[in-house]
């Protein structure tokens, strides 16, 4: 008898603790992948209407947002810093910007995730002059409260180290 009630008492903490553990560490690999994809769908879709405001939905509304963009200052700390970056860069615009996005990977775990991918950006700035470049650009996200949200983001370009300038037209090396 004794043992019968040791065996219920263990089933009932592992019970216990699938129903308590943190939301997202149970899903499918596939649905977290397909999660975050649409993330980054959307975040192309605010880009591309120019809108600041709805970029920013995607990125943790925290002090511990950390992005190392391609242009300076070397990082931004802060989701009020990024923001104010997005709103002067979205403002050298005028008309139309176009994002390709390619080669989007998605690797997630649990209630962290990380992805990479190619963005090709162009439109013509408010003096009329065509702005065309290719970056890198990784995210790291994090399952806060069931969404996902970007936490750190890294964009670069390479860079020609005999000239010293960015290839803002990289191609890979395959």
């Amino acid at each position: 008898m004794k043992r019968f009630g040791l065996w219920q008492l263990t089933l009932a903490v592992g019970i216990a603790a699938c129903c308590f553990a943190a939301p997202g560490v149970w899903a499918s690999p596939a649905s977290q992948d397909a999660a975050i994809r649409k993330l980054e769908r959307d975040w192309a879709q605010a880009f591309r209407a120019g809108n600041a405001q709805a970029i920013m939905k995607f990125y943790v509304r925290s002090k511990t947002l950390v992005v190392f963009d391609v242009i300076p200052p070397r990082e931004y700390v802060g989701w009020n810093a990024y923001k104010k970056d997005w709103e002067g860069f979205l403002g050298s615009f005028a008309g139309p910007i176009t994002l390709e996005m390619k080669d989007l990977a998605v690797e997630a775990d649990g209630n962290l995730a990380y992805s990479h991918s190619i963005q090709h950006v162009a439109g013509k700035d408010k003096h009329g002059k065509r702005i065309d470049f290719t970056t890198r650009v990784t995210d790291v996200y994090r399952k806060i409260g069931g969404k996902w949200l970007i936490v750190h983001e890294h964009a670069s370009v390479p860079v020609d180290l005999e000239t010293g300038r960015a290839d803002l037209q990289s191609t890979p090396a395959r």
